[in-house]
């Protein structure tokens, strides 16, 4: 289609606090890859520490952005959608993926995080988002969301090898093919981003050291290198395991600045390890 990736990225944006579409854009842009944003909110700050936020939804955008675009004959090599505020701009997004059927379809299907749901998802909005999971061809929900997803209990103690590897095939089961977990807590006490492979039938793991904060919009910047890295030819452990390195390096880097960890990650001084050749092989088989 072109010499470069393009992506219509369908993302709130924050004005302030590093997270969505002010992560997702920069991140994606330094590995080469053109980020066309397809805005579902405009916030003046993430809803994480700065109080009451201004927040304008987008809903009426979306379908004359899609009418623009194929009107002037723009293509995509991939859809990638995160937090929608509105049962109907699930069915947008679906939308986008029929408009493009031979694009990659990656869904980040952000809903809650630490065993909760977010206020603004009702349980329609967790229904509808199922129907865009089931049309996916790669999901990156975390824990919380991947037990939304499942209709099952957010695990309240550290999962087996074998409890892992149903919660991947059962959310492959409802249609993607190939599903990423994070922030899995594992049995051998060592924080895991896991995946499965459904055409090879092949599940990795890569391990990350967790430090005590947590910092906003981390998924959003994880699931942009992961989406990325597969663009670019990545395998699934490779992506994994790339976008598992960056992250950590980003957190471990503002952790040891002690910056308010409202203000997200420090991603300026983090984006050139993107551009620099990296070996990525941190993951195992399992």
């Amino acid at each position: 289609m072109n010499e470069y990736k393009r992506v219509a990225a369908i993302h709130d944006i924050s004005g302030v606090g590093r997270c969505s579409l002010s992560v997702i854009i920069p991140t994606m842009s330094v590995m080469g890859i053109q980020v066309c944003a397809v805005p579902t909110a405009v916030l003046s700050a993430h809803t994480n520490g700065f109080g009451d936020v201004v927040m304008k939804d987008m809903t009426e955008y979306i379908p004359e952005a899609l009418s623009h675009y194929k009107t002037a004959g723009v293509g995509f090599d991939c859809i990638y959608s995160g937090f929608l505020a509105s049962a109907r701009q699930v069915s947008l997004c679906l939308d986008f993926f029929s408009a493009y059927p031979d694009a990659l379809k990656i869904v980040d299907p952000v809903m809650g995080d630490n065993g909760k749901r977010y206020k603004t998802y009702t349980a329609e909005m967790c229904e509808c988002m199922a129907e865009l999971v089931a049309a996916a061809d790669v999901i990156t929900p975390n824990l919380t969301e991947a037990s939304i997803l499942l209709g099952e209990e957010y695990p309240v103690s550290q999962l087996s090898l074998s409890e892992v590897k149903s919660m991947l095939v059962k959310l492959s089961g409802k249609g993607p093919e190939t599903v990423v977990i994070t922030s899995v807590p594992m049995a051998d006490g060592k924080n895991s981003n896991v995946g499965y492979d459904k055409k090879n039938n092949a599940f990795w793991r890569v391990t990350y050291e967790k430090v005590p904060k947590h910092y906003p919009g981390t998924g959003d910047l994880f699931a942009s290198v992961l989406t990325g890295g597969l663009l670019l030819g990545d395998s699934l452990p490779i992506a994994i395991s790339r976008a598992t390195s960056f992250c950590e390096y980003a957190i471990k880097t503002t952790f040891g600045y002690g910056t308010n960890a409202r203000e997200g990650v420090m991603l300026e001084k983090c984006l050139p390890l993107l551009t620099t050749p990296q070996s990525f092989m941190d993951y195992t088989s399992l």
